[in-house]
Protein backbone atom coordinates (compact mmCIF):
# COMPACT_ATOMS: atom_id res chain seq x y z
CA UNK A 1 0.00 0.00 0.00
CA UNK A 2 1.66 3.31 -0.92
CA UNK A 3 2.15 6.48 1.43
CA UNK A 4 -1.13 8.18 0.26
CA UNK A 5 -3.34 5.07 0.59
CA UNK A 6 -2.09 4.37 3.97
CA UNK A 7 -2.87 7.48 4.85
CA UNK A 8 -6.62 7.32 3.44
CA UNK A 9 -7.10 4.03 5.56
CA UNK A 10 -6.12 5.44 8.27
CA UNK A 11 -8.13 8.74 8.20
CA UNK A 12 -11.51 6.33 7.67
CA UNK A 13 -10.22 4.39 10.92
CA UNK A 14 -10.15 7.53 12.82
CA UNK A 15 -13.27 8.77 11.00
CA UNK A 16 -14.63 5.73 12.16
CA UNK A 17 -13.73 5.54 16.09
CA UNK A 18 -14.74 9.26 16.02
CA UNK A 19 -18.47 8.54 14.85
CA UNK A 20 -18.51 5.31 17.45
CA UNK A 21 -17.45 7.14 20.24
CA UNK A 22 -20.05 9.51 20.33
CA UNK A 23 -22.45 6.51 20.30
CA UNK A 24 -24.40 5.65 23.55
CA UNK A 25 -22.98 1.72 23.41
CA UNK A 26 -19.13 1.97 24.03
CA UNK A 27 -19.22 -1.24 22.44
CA UNK A 28 -19.78 0.22 19.19
CA UNK A 29 -15.88 1.18 19.11
CA UNK A 30 -14.39 -0.56 15.98
CA UNK A 31 -11.12 -0.74 17.90
CA UNK A 32 -9.06 0.62 20.90
CA UNK A 33 -8.08 4.09 21.26
CA UNK A 34 -4.83 2.76 21.91
CA UNK A 35 -4.40 0.64 18.92
CA UNK A 36 -5.29 3.47 16.81
CA UNK A 37 -2.87 6.00 18.45
CA UNK A 38 -0.08 3.28 17.79
CA UNK A 39 -1.10 2.82 13.67
CA UNK A 40 -1.27 6.34 13.56
CA UNK A 41 2.27 6.68 15.44
CA UNK A 42 3.90 3.94 13.33
CA UNK A 43 2.75 5.71 9.42
CA UNK A 44 4.13 9.11 10.88
CA UNK A 45 7.85 7.90 12.75
CA UNK A 46 7.91 5.46 8.90
CA UNK A 47 7.33 8.86 6.82
CA UNK A 48 8.14 11.90 8.90
CA UNK A 49 12.15 12.40 9.48
CA UNK A 50 11.53 14.82 12.30
CA UNK A 51 9.17 12.24 14.26
CA UNK A 52 11.77 9.28 13.24
CA UNK A 53 14.53 11.17 14.96
CA UNK A 54 12.16 11.63 18.11
CA UNK A 55 12.05 8.32 18.23
CA UNK A 56 15.25 7.39 17.65
CA UNK A 57 16.35 9.47 19.84
CA UNK A 58 13.94 8.46 23.01
CA UNK A 59 14.50 4.78 22.11
CA UNK A 60 11.13 4.37 21.35
CA UNK A 61 10.78 0.47 19.64
CA UNK A 62 7.29 1.73 17.87
CA UNK A 63 6.86 -2.07 16.45
CA UNK A 64 7.11 -2.77 19.97
CA UNK A 65 4.08 -0.27 21.38
CA UNK A 66 1.39 -0.97 23.11
CA UNK A 67 -0.44 2.38 24.55
CA UNK A 68 -0.66 5.77 23.82
CA UNK A 69 1.35 7.28 26.68
CA UNK A 70 4.12 4.97 25.05
CA UNK A 71 4.38 7.63 22.12
CA UNK A 72 7.32 9.87 22.63
CA UNK A 73 5.47 13.93 22.33
CA UNK A 74 5.99 16.37 19.71
CA UNK A 75 6.11 19.43 21.35
CA UNK A 76 4.56 22.84 20.16
CA UNK A 77 7.25 24.54 18.75
CA UNK A 78 8.58 21.99 16.26
CA UNK A 79 6.05 22.94 14.19
CA UNK A 80 7.66 26.27 13.70
CA UNK A 81 11.20 25.07 12.42
CA UNK A 82 10.54 22.01 10.67
CA UNK A 83 7.80 20.45 8.44
CA UNK A 84 5.76 17.67 10.59
CA UNK A 85 3.90 15.97 7.69
CA UNK A 86 4.00 11.95 6.75
CA UNK A 87 3.05 13.50 2.98
CA UNK A 88 5.01 15.25 0.82
CA UNK A 89 4.05 18.89 0.27
CA UNK A 90 2.58 18.63 -3.32
CA UNK A 91 0.02 16.35 -1.25
CA UNK A 92 -1.23 19.27 0.73
CA UNK A 93 -4.61 20.29 0.64
CA UNK A 94 -4.43 22.90 3.44
CA UNK A 95 -2.16 24.13 6.01
CA UNK A 96 -2.85 26.25 8.90
CA UNK A 97 -0.39 28.80 10.30
CA UNK A 98 -0.15 29.54 14.16
CA UNK A 99 -0.87 33.54 14.04
CA UNK A 100 2.85 34.51 14.85
CA UNK A 101 1.67 37.84 16.75
CA UNK A 102 3.87 36.86 20.06
CA UNK A 103 7.35 35.29 18.06
CA UNK A 104 7.01 37.06 14.37
CA UNK A 105 5.68 36.26 11.33
CA UNK A 106 8.88 34.40 10.52
CA UNK A 107 8.02 32.04 13.37
CA UNK A 108 5.29 31.07 12.73
CA UNK A 109 3.96 27.17 13.15
CA UNK A 110 2.83 25.33 10.29
CA UNK A 111 0.22 22.61 10.33
CA UNK A 112 -0.18 20.89 6.87
CA UNK A 113 -3.49 18.30 6.14
CA UNK A 114 -3.62 16.30 3.28
CA UNK A 115 -7.39 16.16 3.97
CA UNK A 116 -9.41 18.64 6.33
CA UNK A 117 -12.14 16.16 6.30
CA UNK A 118 -10.97 14.31 8.92
CA UNK A 119 -10.41 17.26 11.05
CA UNK A 120 -14.23 18.87 9.86
CA UNK A 121 -15.53 15.67 11.06
CA UNK A 122 -13.96 15.76 14.62
CA UNK A 123 -14.91 19.93 14.95
CA UNK A 124 -17.98 19.34 14.01
CA UNK A 125 -18.99 16.21 16.32
CA UNK A 126 -17.68 17.87 19.07
CA UNK A 127 -18.67 21.43 18.86
CA UNK A 128 -21.82 20.04 18.37
CA UNK A 129 -21.88 18.02 21.51
CA UNK A 130 -20.93 21.11 23.21
CA UNK A 131 -22.39 24.70 21.69
CA UNK A 132 -25.46 22.80 20.42
CA UNK A 133 -26.74 20.04 22.05
CA UNK A 134 -30.23 21.04 21.71
CA UNK A 135 -29.98 20.82 17.98
CA UNK A 136 -31.35 24.64 17.93
CA UNK A 137 -31.76 27.23 14.95
CA UNK A 138 -29.26 29.29 15.65
CA UNK A 139 -27.96 32.20 13.74
CA UNK A 140 -24.38 32.82 13.60
CA UNK A 141 -22.45 36.07 15.04
CA UNK A 142 -18.90 36.29 14.48
CA UNK A 143 -16.22 38.44 16.16
CA UNK A 144 -13.27 36.75 13.51
CA UNK A 145 -12.18 37.27 10.50
CA UNK A 146 -14.10 35.83 6.97
CA UNK A 147 -11.80 32.52 6.20
CA UNK A 148 -11.37 34.48 3.01
CA UNK A 149 -9.19 37.31 4.77
CA UNK A 150 -7.57 34.34 6.61
CA UNK A 151 -7.44 31.01 4.77
CA UNK A 152 -4.42 29.70 7.05
CA UNK A 153 -6.21 30.29 10.13
CA UNK A 154 -7.24 26.63 11.86
CA UNK A 155 -9.76 28.82 13.76
CA UNK A 156 -11.19 30.68 10.85
CA UNK A 157 -11.57 26.97 9.14
CA UNK A 158 -13.39 25.69 12.47
CA UNK A 159 -15.89 28.29 12.49
CA UNK A 160 -16.44 28.82 8.80
CA UNK A 161 -17.99 25.37 9.26
CA UNK A 162 -19.82 25.85 12.32
CA UNK A 163 -21.93 28.59 10.34
CA UNK A 164 -22.24 26.49 7.56
CA UNK A 165 -23.62 23.57 9.44
CA UNK A 166 -26.28 25.54 11.87
CA UNK A 167 -29.65 26.28 10.19
CA UNK A 168 -29.41 30.48 10.59
CA UNK A 169 -27.98 33.28 8.92
CA UNK A 170 -24.27 34.24 9.70
CA UNK A 171 -22.21 37.43 9.67
CA UNK A 172 -18.91 38.43 10.35
CA UNK A 173 -17.95 41.18 12.48
CA UNK A 174 -13.77 41.35 11.65
CA UNK A 175 -12.54 42.55 8.86
CA UNK A 176 -9.13 43.93 7.80
CA UNK A 177 -7.83 43.66 11.26
CA UNK A 178 -10.64 45.99 12.91
CA UNK A 179 -14.34 45.12 14.55
CA UNK A 180 -17.15 46.23 12.93
CA UNK A 181 -19.09 46.89 16.08
CA UNK A 182 -21.68 48.71 14.76
CA UNK A 183 -22.42 45.89 12.59
CA UNK A 184 -22.33 43.40 15.43
CA UNK A 185 -25.11 45.39 17.27
CA UNK A 186 -26.91 45.39 13.89
CA UNK A 187 -27.07 41.63 13.66
CA UNK A 188 -27.89 41.34 17.19
CA UNK A 189 -31.28 43.68 16.05
CA UNK A 190 -32.26 41.66 13.50
CA UNK A 191 -31.61 38.88 15.64
CA UNK A 192 -34.14 40.48 18.01
CA UNK A 193 -36.52 41.55 15.57
CA UNK A 194 -36.47 38.13 13.93
CA UNK A 195 -37.28 36.09 17.43
CA UNK A 196 -34.42 33.77 16.57
CA UNK A 197 -31.53 32.97 18.96
CA UNK A 198 -28.05 33.20 18.09
CA UNK A 199 -24.71 31.60 18.88
CA UNK A 200 -21.57 34.48 18.65
CA UNK A 201 -18.08 32.88 18.15
CA UNK A 202 -15.45 34.67 18.70
CA UNK A 203 -11.58 35.40 19.98
CA UNK A 204 -11.00 36.94 23.68
CA UNK A 205 -9.67 40.21 22.40
CA UNK A 206 -12.13 40.64 20.12
CA UNK A 207 -15.16 40.44 23.14
CA UNK A 208 -12.79 42.61 24.89
CA UNK A 209 -13.07 45.39 22.46
CA UNK A 210 -16.47 44.81 22.21
CA UNK A 211 -17.41 45.48 25.75
CA UNK A 212 -15.27 48.48 25.23
CA UNK A 213 -17.22 49.96 22.21
CA UNK A 214 -19.30 52.95 22.76
CA UNK A 215 -22.92 51.13 22.08
CA UNK A 216 -26.16 51.90 23.26
CA UNK A 217 -27.73 50.05 25.97
CA UNK A 218 -29.06 46.85 25.18
CA UNK A 219 -27.84 47.24 21.63
CA UNK A 220 -26.10 43.89 22.13
CA UNK A 221 -28.75 41.61 23.71
CA UNK A 222 -29.93 38.42 22.18
CA UNK A 223 -33.18 36.41 22.47
CA UNK A 224 -33.70 33.63 24.50
CA UNK A 225 -31.25 30.48 24.12
CA UNK A 226 -29.05 32.72 22.21
CA UNK A 227 -24.95 31.25 24.03
CA UNK A 228 -21.59 32.31 22.80
CA UNK A 229 -18.09 30.53 22.89
CA UNK A 230 -14.92 32.47 22.96
CA UNK A 231 -11.49 31.10 22.84
CA UNK A 232 -7.81 32.27 22.46
CA UNK A 233 -5.68 34.93 24.67
CA UNK A 234 -4.61 38.31 23.67
CA UNK A 235 -1.97 38.42 22.22
CA UNK A 236 -0.95 41.69 23.18
CA UNK A 237 -4.16 43.21 20.89
CA UNK A 238 -6.45 44.09 24.07
CA UNK A 239 -6.50 44.58 27.53
CA UNK A 240 -6.53 41.35 29.56
CA UNK A 241 -9.22 40.23 31.41
CA UNK A 242 -9.67 37.73 34.16
CA UNK A 243 -11.51 34.38 33.05
CA UNK A 244 -14.40 34.80 35.48
CA UNK A 245 -14.91 38.58 34.80
CA UNK A 246 -15.08 38.65 30.84
CA UNK A 247 -17.67 35.71 31.24
CA UNK A 248 -19.89 37.82 33.46
CA UNK A 249 -19.69 41.04 30.90
CA UNK A 250 -20.18 38.90 27.98
CA UNK A 251 -23.15 36.99 29.58
CA UNK A 252 -24.66 40.70 30.45
CA UNK A 253 -23.70 41.94 27.45
CA UNK A 254 -25.45 39.51 25.38
CA UNK A 255 -28.47 38.92 27.55
CA UNK A 256 -27.57 35.24 28.46
CA UNK A 257 -27.16 33.21 31.07
CA UNK A 258 -23.54 32.76 32.62
CA UNK A 259 -23.55 28.98 31.77
CA UNK A 260 -24.06 29.56 28.25
CA UNK A 261 -20.87 31.28 27.78
CA UNK A 262 -18.65 28.64 26.56
CA UNK A 263 -14.98 28.75 26.71
CA UNK A 264 -13.08 26.47 24.11
CA UNK A 265 -9.04 25.65 23.87
CA UNK A 266 -7.66 24.61 20.52
CA UNK A 267 -4.36 24.90 18.76
CA UNK A 268 -2.76 24.94 15.30
CA UNK A 269 -0.79 21.70 15.94
CA UNK A 270 -4.21 20.05 16.99
CA UNK A 271 -7.17 18.81 15.26
CA UNK A 272 -9.38 18.14 18.04
CA UNK A 273 -10.58 21.11 20.52
CA UNK A 274 -11.72 20.88 24.19
CA UNK A 275 -14.81 23.02 25.29
CA UNK A 276 -16.10 24.20 29.06
CA UNK A 277 -18.97 21.90 29.94
CA UNK A 278 -21.52 24.59 31.19
CA UNK A 279 -23.57 24.80 28.41
CA UNK A 280 -24.26 20.65 27.60
CA UNK A 281 -24.95 20.71 30.99
CA UNK A 282 -27.64 23.06 31.61
CA UNK A 283 -29.46 22.20 28.16
CA UNK A 284 -29.36 18.71 29.78
CA UNK A 285 -26.68 17.69 26.88
CA UNK A 286 -23.60 15.73 26.67
CA UNK A 287 -22.84 13.10 29.34
CA UNK A 288 -19.12 14.17 28.89
CA UNK A 289 -20.38 17.41 30.84
CA UNK A 290 -21.80 16.46 33.45
CA UNK A 291 -19.66 17.67 35.89
CA UNK A 292 -19.57 21.23 34.48
CA UNK A 293 -17.74 24.03 36.31
CA UNK A 294 -16.85 27.40 34.97
CA UNK A 295 -13.18 26.62 33.72
CA UNK A 296 -13.09 23.00 33.84
CA UNK A 297 -12.80 21.76 29.82
CA UNK A 298 -13.53 18.80 28.15
CA UNK A 299 -11.75 16.05 25.44
CA UNK A 300 -13.80 14.34 22.90
CA UNK A 301 -13.26 10.90 23.42
CA UNK A 302 -10.82 10.86 20.53
CA UNK A 303 -8.17 12.78 22.63
CA UNK A 304 -6.87 11.91 25.58
CA UNK A 305 -4.99 14.73 27.96
CA UNK A 306 -2.47 13.91 30.55
CA UNK A 307 -0.30 16.58 32.52
CA UNK A 308 3.51 15.73 32.65
CA UNK A 309 6.52 16.89 34.35
CA UNK A 310 8.13 20.25 32.55
CA UNK A 311 11.79 18.50 33.08
CA UNK A 312 11.50 14.64 32.54
CA UNK A 313 7.82 15.12 30.19
CA UNK A 314 6.87 11.20 32.64
CA UNK A 315 2.79 11.70 33.17
CA UNK A 316 1.64 12.95 36.69
CA UNK A 317 -1.05 11.72 39.37
CA UNK A 318 -4.27 12.78 38.62
CA UNK A 319 -4.70 16.07 40.31
CA UNK A 320 -0.67 17.66 40.02
CA UNK A 321 -0.33 20.28 37.68
CA UNK A 322 2.50 19.76 34.69
CA UNK A 323 2.30 20.48 31.50
CA UNK A 324 -0.67 19.13 28.97
CA UNK A 325 0.48 16.37 26.84
CA UNK A 326 -2.39 15.57 24.28
CA UNK A 327 -2.62 12.49 22.05
CA UNK A 328 -5.18 13.35 18.88
CA UNK A 329 -6.52 11.19 16.92
CA UNK A 330 -7.51 13.17 14.39
CA UNK A 331 -3.81 14.14 13.98
CA UNK A 332 -3.50 11.47 11.22
CA UNK A 333 -1.01 12.93 8.64
CA UNK A 334 1.35 14.89 11.27
CA UNK A 335 1.80 14.02 14.84
CA UNK A 336 -0.68 11.96 17.28
CA UNK A 337 0.98 12.69 20.34
CA UNK A 338 1.75 16.54 20.90
CA UNK A 339 3.61 18.42 24.12
CA UNK A 340 2.42 21.71 24.73
CA UNK A 341 3.58 24.14 27.21
CA UNK A 342 0.01 25.02 28.86
CA UNK A 343 0.12 24.34 32.38
CA UNK A 344 -2.92 22.06 33.65
CA UNK A 345 -4.63 20.07 36.36
CA UNK A 346 -6.41 16.90 35.04
CA UNK A 347 -8.82 15.08 37.25
CA UNK A 348 -11.82 12.74 36.68
CA UNK A 349 -13.79 16.08 36.61
CA UNK A 350 -11.92 17.37 33.51
CA UNK A 351 -9.27 19.36 32.62
CA UNK A 352 -8.33 23.08 34.44
CA UNK A 353 -6.42 25.02 32.21
CA UNK A 354 -3.70 27.12 34.31
CA UNK A 355 -1.64 28.98 31.62
CA UNK A 356 1.20 28.84 29.97
CA UNK A 357 4.77 28.39 31.49
CA UNK A 358 6.34 31.70 31.94
CA UNK A 359 9.88 32.22 30.24
CA UNK A 360 11.87 29.90 27.72
CA UNK A 361 10.23 26.51 26.72
CA UNK A 362 10.66 24.01 29.76
CA UNK A 363 13.28 21.91 29.70
CA UNK A 364 11.64 18.31 28.97
CA UNK A 365 10.23 20.18 25.64
CA UNK A 366 13.72 21.84 24.94
CA UNK A 367 15.22 18.45 24.84
CA UNK A 368 12.67 17.02 22.64
CA UNK A 369 12.70 19.82 20.36
CA UNK A 370 16.33 19.82 19.93
CA UNK A 371 16.27 15.72 19.71
CA UNK A 372 13.78 16.10 16.33
CA UNK A 373 16.07 18.91 14.91
CA UNK A 374 18.70 16.71 14.73
CA UNK A 375 20.48 18.28 17.39
CA UNK A 376 20.43 16.19 20.35
CA UNK A 377 21.32 12.40 21.67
Amino acid sequence: MGPIDQSEALHRRARAFIEASLLPDSAALPETFDALAIALARHQAARCAPVARLFQARGADVAAMERADEIPAVPCDVFRFARVAAHPPEADERVFRTSGTSLGAASRGEHPFRTTATYELAALAWGERLLWPDGARLRAIILAPPLDEVPDSSLGFMIDRFAARLSGPATWHVRGGELDAEGFARACGEARAAGEPAIVLGTSFAFVHLLDAALPGGATLLPAGSRAMQTGGYKGRSREVPADELRASIARALGVPPSHVVGEYGMTELSSQLYEGTLAAALGGAAAAARAAPGLYHAPPWARVTAVDPETLAPLPAGEIGLARIVDLANVDSAVAIQTADRVRVTAEGVELLGRAAGAPPRGCSIAIDQMLGGGP
